[in-house]
């Protein structure tokens, strides 16, 4: 899709230079806090088991990361769940359906640290006790409604596969990769 380039999840150390790579590409510096915030991204989604590591881009804001994973649930997932989320790093809670159908519950927070903005989607899967959780991330919020946009039409066009596989994203119709589009 547009916008969104996935890095491939081989070992961390790997997987934090491609991401440094990209995001040096996206941002054209060599700003030392990328390399310690590509560093963080690849360990925290090697730790978690997460099936998705890839950078937002848009032009008009500077660069968020998003990761995602399904996570099995030991009972199927209610979708009402975003009325008992409450707190007050806790900006705004969405409830709604995916483009493939999915019930989605959406949460926006503005960390507690500060600067910057956080999303997290939790799609669930109606068919089996699962959900997709993604989280997007950006650490100064600069532009943080164009690439909070761009991930939501990604998150949007996600499918669940069957449970043996680790991707939590679908390729919406008529997409591309972040690699192919233009710039």
């Amino acid at each position: 899709m547009p916008g969104v380039t996935p890095v491939a999840l081989g070992s961390p150390d790997r997987t934090a230079e491609e991401l440094l790579a990209v995001l040096r590409r996206v941002k054209g510096t060599r700003d030392p806090g990328l390399e310690v915030s590509a560093t963080q991204a690849a360990e925290l989604a090697h730790r978690h088991g997460f099936g998705l590591l890839a950078v937002v881009e848009h032009r008009d804001a500077d660069p968020a990361l998003l990761m995602a994973g399904v996570v099995p649930v030991d009972r199927p997932v209610d979708p009402a769940l975003g009325v008992q989320l409450a707190g007050p790093a806790i900006r705004d809670v969405t409830k709604g359906v995916t483009a493939t159908g999915y019930p989605v519950v959406i949460v926006e927070r503005i960390p507690v640290t500060g600067s910057g903005a956080q999303l997290q989607v939790v799609v669930t899967d109606p068919a089996r006790p699962r959900v997709a959780v993604f989280t997007l991330h950006s650490p100064t919020g600069r532009g943080w409604l164009d690439v909070a946009g761009l991930a939501g039409r990604f998150v949007s066009g996600m499918e669940f596969t069957d449970p043996g596989t680790r991707s939590a994203s679908g390729r919406p119709p008529g997409g591309t990769s972040g690699r192919s589009a233009p710039r």
